[in-house]
C-alpha cells in the first residue's frame, strides 16, 4: 500500500468535500460515502470506516479556532486571576444535555447502523427527505417570529429536544448539522442561533465519535495511514475555516431553502445513478 500521487489528490478531495459538507446542512459522511463510491480510497476498509470520522476532527478545530473566546470559559485579565465567564459553563453544560441521547444510541446501533444503512440508496433517501423538511420549515417559518434569538436565550429543555433531534443524524446522509438545525428551527429558535448551538455541539460530538472509531481501529497506525489521516484533517480544517465564515455571512440575510433544494437534486442524482444502476446490472 502506498501514498501516490493519484492517492494524495483523493485524500486532498475528500478533506474539501468534508471541509465543506460539515457545517453546511448537507451531509458530511454521506458526501464522502459517495465519493468514495466514485473515486475508491486505495485503504483498507477498517481504516476508511475511521478515516471518514476522524477526518471531521479537522473540521471542529476550525469551529474551535474560529468561535475560541466564545468556547473558553475563562477570561485572564492578568495572569493570576482567571474570571470565570458562567454563562459559557452554562452553555457547555446545556451542550452536554444535548449531547446524552445521541451518545446513547451511538453506542447502542452504530454497529448495525454501519452494517445495514451505509449505501447510495439509504444516503439518497435522507438527503431528499431532510431536503424537502428544509423547504417546508422554512415556509411555516415565514409566518412565525423566533422565540429564541440568541445563544444564550436557549434552555436546557430546548438543548434536549435539539439533542433528541440530533439522534436522527446516525443514519448516513441525514447531516448532524442538518438535524440539529432543523430541530431547532420547529422549536422556534432563530437561524444564528441554531447554527452556532451547532457548533458547539459538534465539538464534543466528534471528539467522542472519533475516540470511539480509533479505539476500535487501534493505535496501530501504518506510517502511510498517519500522512493520509494527518493530510485529509489539514485540508479538513483550512476549507472548514472559509466555510464556517461563510455560513455565518450568508444565515443573516438568507434562509436554508437553497440547501433544501441542493439535498433533493443530489439525492435525485445519486437514486439515478446507483440505484438504477442496481436495477439494470
Amino acid at each position: 500500500m502506498e501514498l501516490n500521487f493519484i492517492e494524495i489528490l483523493k485524500v486532498i478531495f475528500l478533506g474539501i468535500v468534508e471541509g465543506i459538507t460539515e457545517w453546511l446542512p448537507i451531509s458530511s459522511t454521506g458526501h464522502m460515502l459517495l465519493v468514495d463510491e466514485l473515486i475508491t480510497l486505495n485503504m483498507s476498509e477498517a481504516f476508511k470506516e475511521m478515516f471518514f470520522v476522524v477526518i471531521q476532527l479537522g473540521a471542529i478545530l476550525a469551529v474551535v479556532v474560529r468561535f475560541w473566546n466564545e468556547m473558553f470559559p475563562f477570561q485572564f485579565k492578568d495572569k493570576t486571576q482567571p474570571i470565570v465567564k458562567k454563562d459559557t459553563f452554562s452553555l457547555w453544560f446545556k451542550v452536554v444535555v444535548a449531547c446524552i441521547p445521541g451518545a446513547i444510541v451511538t453506542l447502542l446501533f452504530d454497529d448495525y447502523i454501519e452494517a445495514h444503512f451505509h449505501t447510495p440508496v439509504v444516503i439518497a433517501s435522507t438527503l431528499i427527505l431532510y431536503g424537502i423538511a428544509f423547504i417546508v420549515i422554512e415556509v411555516w417559518n415565514k409566518k412565525r417570529v423566533p422565540s429564541i434569538r440568541h445563544l444564550s436565550d436557549i434552555t436546557y429543555k430546548t438543548a434536549l429536544i435539539i439533542g433528541l433531534f440530533q439522534v436522527l443524524s446516525i443514519i448516513p446522509g441525514t447531516s448532524r448539522s442538518g438535524a440539529t438545525i432543523v430541530g431547532a428551527l420547529l422549536i422556534g429558535v432563530s437561524r444564528v442561533a441554531a447554527a452556532e448551538f451547532t457548533f458547539f455541539l459538534a465539538v464534543p460530538v466528534m471528539f467522542g465519535l472519533s475516540a470511539l472509531k480509533i479505539l476500535k481501529f487501534g493505535f496501530a497506525f501504518t506510517g502511510i495511514e498517519t500522512l493520509t489521516l494527518g493530510l485529509g484533517m489539514t485540508v479538513a480544517f483550512l476549507v472548514s475555516v472559509l466555510v464556517i465564515k461563510f455560513l455565518m455571512s450568508y444565515i443573516k440575510k438568507h434562509d436554508f431553502k437553497v440547501f433544501g433544494w441542493y439535498r433533493i437534486l443530489i439525492g435525485i442524482i445519486v437514486f439515478l445513478y446507483f440505484g438504477f444502476g442496481t436495477f439494470i446490472r
